[in-house]
């Protein structure tokens, strides 16, 4: 089988953990980047959820996209499925993104499930912001989760209005 493509839109943007051939600016339509997965375990507790990022449908995002050779097809979706599929909050779909050039490709993503407990809901700056502060789970702090988020973007020129709102009051 040939080279495939994975888009990332949070943590896959600056730590995907797989090996790749090239990476690109995309841009993924009728999906946009949220919080909106309550945190059990990295980012929270199931007494005191935090919030993790998720796409879901509406708007569009900005992320990067990593072609992936065909011969790693097996070791990278499997890394990817127990990284990304171990709670079944987000679902393996193959989406149509558009590379800065404007090819058009199609890239394994993962979008949320809005059936799964663990989905939150559409929530506004101020609500995502509660949930937030003091979220802290087995990777750390709620807060840094964010605030790392907004940095990094922030470092690939990628504005998310929404995140930086977030962001703010949770500094606040």
């Amino acid at each position: 089988m040939g080279d495939f493509w994975v888009f990332g839109y949070g943590s896959l943007m600056w730590r995907p953990g797989f090996a790749h051939s090239e990476t690109r600016r995309a841009w993924l339509f009728g999906y946009r980047r949220t919080l909106c997965v309550r945190s059990f375990d990295h980012r929270g507790t199931p007494e005191r959820p935090g919030l993790v990022l998720g796409l879901e449908r509406g708007g569009s995002c900005i992320g990067m996209a990593y072609r992936v050779p065909g011969t790693l097809r097996d070791e990278v979706m499997t890394y990817l499925r127990e990284r990304e599929l171990a709670s079944s909050v987000y679902v393996e779909r193959v989406l149509r993104v558009r590379l800065g050039d404007g090819e058009t490709v199609g890239a394994v993503c993962y979008t949320v499930d809005r059936r799964h407990p663990q989905y939150a809901g559409h929530l506004s700056e101020v609500e995502a912001a509660a949930i937030v502060r003091g979220g802290v789970g087995q990777s750390g702090r709620n807060e840094d989760y964010v605030l790392n988020t907004v940095a990094h973007l922030e470092a690939l020129g990628i504005r998310d209005h929404w995140m930086e709102a977030v962001a703010d009051l949770v500094r606040a």
